[in-house]
């Protein structure tokens, strides 16, 4: 951290709550589009209410002469990170894989309002422990946990980074078409996409593949080692099911051509609206990316 006193940015995303809210107008319009469904406010209004006093908890918890700002996880875009900062997501797992790719090297602290919100993968530590941690961070003193990251450049130069995993394939998930080439192997597939997950994205979406598959793969988070599927490749006379996983241990070490007329997308952490274009000859590298996500070991306290 540099000599000048820290900032931090408090990340979440808007509740449940504030999202029905923002859809109907009032509270009553809302009650009355979730009783006509069977369903009642006063759960999802008991929700809202812990993650606000998680968050008003947090902002107190920084000291009075360190700077605060507050980012909704829809704006994370427009927000405008600095190396002096130390990023607080209070709120569930996905929270901190979201905010992974708009910053670098800032240490993050994962923050859950309740054990009923979150796996308590990423966001491990209790509000009231913010403040104890804060001041572990700004000493440098804090262990933090170098997450493997991985990254989709396009020949053009376009590129993504995940945190969990990404995904390469037909925006409607139907058959994907591509050349997908690993070392000296290459192969023509034709499969529902692939998937490239990190050793904290292994217990998400690719341990229901691997749970499926029943190839159960270790990998740490912070092993710089990623692993790729082929999603249920389809063996034909064209088309071939040899390369359905392997392990990818470098920057771009593995290549995939498009063989998709229309509709070939790659989306990070399961954000499906920011994409990139992956149709037919384009071609993408996929590999371990240079930076990582910082996270706040959940051994400090």
């Amino acid at each position: 951290m540099s000599s000048l006193s820290p900032r931090v940015v408090i990340v979440h995303r808007a509740s449940e709550y504030q999202t029905l809210i923002e859809q109907h107008g009032t509270r009553g319009q809302a009650s009355f589009f979730l009783s006509s469904r069977d369903q009642s406010i006063e759960k999802v209004e008991a929700v809202h209410s812990v993650l606000q006093d998680s968050i008003t908890q947090t902002k107190s918890s920084v000291p009075s002469d360190w700077s605060i700002a507050q980012v909704e996880r829809a704006d994370l875009d427009r927000f405008l990170f600095t190396d002096n900062d130390i990023v607080v997501a209070v709120g569930q797992d996905g929270l901190v894989a979201n905010l992974a790719k708009y910053i670098t090297s800032q240490p993050v602290i994962g923050v859950t309002p309740g054990s009923e919100m979150s796996e308590g993968v990423l966001t491990t530590r209790r509000p009231d422990e913010v403040s104890n941690l804060l001041d572990l961070v700004s000493s440098g003193l804090a262990t933090l946990e170098p997450r493997t990251m991985v990254e989709a450049r396009l020949g053009n130069g376009d590129g993504l980074v995940a945190l969990n995993e990404l995904f390469v394939g037909h925006r409607s998930h139907q058959s994907a078409r591509y050349i997908i080439r690993d070392g000296d192997n290459e192969e023509y597939q034709s499969s529902s996409g692939v998937i490239v997950s990190t050793g904290t994205g292994a217990t998400g979406w690719a341990k229901s593949i691997m749970t499926a598959t029943h190839q159960h793969l270790q990998l740490s988070p912070t092993e710089r080692i990623a692993v790729y599927f082929s999603r249920e490749p389809w063996p034909s006379q064209v088309s071939g099911c040899t390369l359905s996983s392997g392990l990818v241990r470098s920057s771009g070490g593995l290549l995939l051509t498009s063989r998709i007329n229309e509709g070939g997308v790659i989306f990070a952490d399961g954000v499906e609206q920011d994409f990139l274009q992956f149709d037919w000859g384009q071609q993408v590298r996929i590999g371990i990316a240079a930076r990582t996500l910082n996270l706040l070991s959940s051994g400090d306290s």
